[in-house]
């Protein structure tokens, strides 16, 4: 079974991830911000601390990761008629973890991968990669968008070495409370949107990744799974 190194798996879609992978026998090793003594601490925000992650991933599985899985992300909102200098730290922070950090792992793993016959990359997305989010998220769906984008762009380039990339786009994801997370994001109104009736489970999403990482015909490479109850069909 494959080395796995996932981001962000403190919790939600990366927790589900994790502890899939696992049960199939896959030896994982996670990422948290802090970080806890079964997962490598690193806040993907602040240059070099993917590289970081890595080579703390490298050592932890013997010198060796099979599949890289990027689902570290921050959705955090900034007002159009927000101050300037607010504007752009959310932008930054934003572009820093959802694309340049995963950018930065996906460079690293690609070279580790060309030297070791072949692997694997999942980058979650989302949704809004391709029909755009809120007006106070444009930065979250530009940098999924490029997150897509830069996964088919690694699918095309290294497919011939046997480096496969793949997407996941999901759409609203029950990663906590429901009432809660419902109630947050419109409720009814929410709802009425999805045609299924009903937001995704993180193990739902979970499934996807696991899928992805260990069974999944390596002709699929370059593609994007959408997983959001048919609220966006391409």
């Amino acid at each position: 079974m494959p080395n796995i190194l996932i981001t962000g798996s403190t919790r939600g879609i990366g927790a589900a991830a994790l502890a899939a992978l696992e049960t199939s026998g896959a030896t994982v090793i996670g990422h948290g911000t802090r970080g806890t003594d079964k997962m490598i601490g690193g806040d993907l925000a602040i240059p070099g601390a993917a590289e970081r992650v890595w080579r703390l991933a490298l050592e932890a599985l013997g010198g060796r990761i099979d599949v890289l899985i990027n689902n570290a992300g921050v959705f955090e909102a900034v007002e159009l008629d927000a101050s300037d200098s607010d504007w752009s730290a959310t932008w930054s922070r934003s572009n820093a973890i959802n694309l340049r950090a995963p950018a930065n792992l996906c460079r690293l793993a690609v070279l580790h991968f060309k030297a070791h016959g072949g692997g694997r990359i999942i980058n979650v997305a989302s949704r809004a990669g391709h029909r755009g989010d809120s007006p106070q998220h444009w930065h979250y769906a530009a940098a999924k968008a490029g997150l897509i984008g830069m996964t088919k762009t690694i699918a095309r380039a290294y497919a011939a070495e046997n480096i496969l990339a793949f997407s996941v786009a999901p759409g609203f994801t029950m990663t906590g409370m429901a009432e809660d997370y419902v109630s947050s994001r419109g409720g009814d109104k929410l709802l009425a949107d999805i045609p299924l009736g009903r937001v995704a489970s993180a193990d739902e999403v979970g499934e996807v990744i696991r899928w992805l990482a260990l069974e999944a015909p390596p002709s699929l490479t370059g593609a994007t799974l959408d997983i959001n109850g048919a609220s966006y069909v391409r």
